[in-house]
């Protein structure tokens, strides 16, 4: 079997409009899944699924929804299944954050990042899990950074989001095992998607420099990281669970220079 066929699976991909979503989604469809893509801007949505469909043959449903509303999520789940008949594979994409110094950080955006970045994915987590669970199989990958793993200034809040994001992936793979469920994490680096590259442009950060951490010396491309995302959704990935994939062009280390 291959372990990349996806032929007769459903995959639903939240902050799927852009960016690493559309990637992966896009990347499903093409090796056989239909595909489910959220987001909160609907014409965006539409266009990106609009593209997939063209691209693949495969149907590619936008369902509009904000990931931190409860009753959103439960209908995106809902509407999965009363489309397609299932759902085989969560990606939980949708993220971010504005960087801020620890004294700026208001109670609201200490709030908000949690909601966007960990309890949108309980959520998500929760409705497609009782899926999940009845039909005894099913594959999560969450969405992550590097932030949760080593931190970042300016990001306490969302250093810590992902961090929490990291461990709710670790415990619902040690609970749902018994059912047949895999869920692992993806912890991306600094990748250059549309958004990134338009704020990196606005703040006049030169690629050269922010990459000079980085051993491989360049950005990540969205498909790089849609690539790990589908791998770890893969029969290929079938003993792989409870794991944070880190996609960031290798480890940055102090020591002596070598340049």
């Amino acid at each position: 079997m291959n372990g990349l066929d996806f032929g007769n699976r459903v995959a639903l991909v939240t902050g799927g409009g852009t960016g690493i979503g559309a990637a992966t989604a896009e990347l499903f469809a093409r090796l056989g899944a239909d595909v489910v893509i959220a987001g909160r801007t609907e014409q965006r949505l539409e266009q990106t699924a609009a593209a997939i469909r063209e691209a693949t043959g495969r149907r590619c449903l936008a369902v509009p929804t904000n990931v931190k509303d409860e009753e959103q999520v439960r209908h995106l789940v809902q509407k999965t299944v009363d489309s397609f008949g299932r759902i085989d594979i969560l990606i939980n994409n949708a993220g971010g954050t504005d960087m801020l110094p620890l004294d700026k950080i208001s109670s609201k955006s200490w709030d908000g990042s949690f909601a966007l970045n960990v309890t949108a994915a309980y959520y998500c987590t929760r409705e497609a899990g009782e899926h999940f669970i009845a039909q005894r199989s099913g594959a999560i990958v969450n969405i992550s950074s590097t932030a949760g793993t080593h931190g970042v200034k300016g990001g306490a809040h969302y250093s810590s989001a992902k961090a929490a994001l990291q461990m709710f992936t670790r415990v619902t793979a040690a609970e749902w095992g018994r059912y047949g469920i895999r869920c692992n994490c993806v912890a991306p680096g600094m990748i250059a998607s549309e958004l990134a590259r338009r704020a990196w442009k606005k703040a006049n950060i030169e690629m050269n420099t922010a990459t000079s951490h980085v051993p491989l010396r360049r950005p990540g491309e969205p498909e790089e990281v849609a690539n790990a995302i589908v791998f770890l959704a893969s029969d290929a990935a079938s003993y792989i669970t409870g794991e944070t994939l880190a996609v960031a062009g290798g480890p940055s280390l102090g020591g002596i220079a070598l340049d």
